[in-house]
């Protein structure tokens, strides 16, 4: 006959931390993409100021996601369910890739006469003033600004016109990047919620982290024109800026996800779009370089 112990320990319910939906994998993939002469200079509906504005976008993805990934690993010991840690490791796998194809377009933004070195310095800066703070508040951050990629990823996969307006040769990399930005969009949150972090801590961060954000990458963006300006357009930055933060803007339509963070009881699968990973998974295969087509195993594990 059992103990009470016993047979409370062996009816208890197994703590699950993971929130993330059973039918979405997270796995890391390299795509080898490449970024040449056949990439139109404002590949983005031949707009100088849109182009210009997700260039300086780009520069921030690699140290930015080493922060995420240097966030999260931070807490990964902490972590039972076995669930939440095998997502841990696609989140870091993911990530990684992230960065090896954004460097990889970055590079292509250099070859432009871009001040890519100088401003990946400047970030460098910043990121290291945000890795003096407590781990729990650098995931925070972490999860704030999952949060803004999450809402621009889901943006660009539900709005043909955002996606239609990128040109062919770079449309790829970014709904790839949006695909597994959806995946993985609970990981770094569910990691923090197993840790202990509170309400007060994500409310603020989220403040906070979209600051900064609009600081960096309107700096970074400014540069980028600077050292482009023989070619400024006052119509096209006019024009440009009111797509993106007029009406039903690109941006400024995703202010009242923005605000769903503040919910006490928010989680970032309370709004359940894997019917767009599904949707679009299959067509990004076709653009998986030969050398990869096999999968790559490289990750900052």
């Amino acid at each position: 006959m059992l103990s009470n112990k016993t047979a409370e320990n062996k009816t208890a319910p197994v703590t699950r931390a993971s929130n993330t939906p059973d039918n979405v994998t997270i796995t890391a993939q390299r795509m080898g993409f490449e970024f040449g002469e056949q990439v139109p200079r404002y590949w983005v509906d031949n707009s100088y100021t849109i182009s210009h504005i997700m260039n300086a976008l780009s520069v921030l993805f690699p140290q930015g996601e080493q922060f995420f990934v240097d966030s999260v690993r931070a807490f990964r010991d902490q972590i039972s369910d076995p669930k939440l840690k095998e997502e841990i490791r696609g989140f870091i796998g993911q990530e990684a890739m992230h960065s090896l194809e954004h460097i990889a377009m970055n590079q292509h933004v250099r070859d432009q006469d871009m001040p890519v070195e100088e401003l990946e310095k400047h970030l460098e800066v910043v990121l290291g003033i945000a890795k003096k703070l407590p781990k729990r508040h650098q995931l925070a951050i972490t999860c704030a600004l999952e949060h803004l990629t999450a809402m621009m990823a889901d943006m660009l996969l539900e709005r043909d016109d955002v996606r239609q307006d990128m040109d062919e040769s770079m449309r790829p990399l970014w709904v790839w990047h949006a695909i597994e930005e959806t995946e993985h969009k609970a990981v770094a949150y569910d990691v923090f919620q197993a840790a202990g972090g509170t309400y007060a801590e994500r409310a603020f961060y989220l403040m906070f982290s979209t600051a900064a954000l609009g600081v960096m990458s309107t700096y970074f963006t400014s540069r980028m024109m600077l050292n482009d300006r023989k070619n400024f357009s006052l119509v096209d930055t006019a024009t440009g800026l009111w797509r993106l933060w007029g009406v039903n803007g690109t941006f400024s339509s995703l202010i009242p996800t923005w605000l769903e963070y503040f919910k006490p009881g928010f989680h970032p699968w309370d709004h359940d779009n894997s019917d767009l990973i599904a949707r679009f998974k299959e067509e990004i295969q076709a653009h998986i370089a030969p050398q990869y087509q096999k999968g790559n195993r490289r990750t900052l594990q």
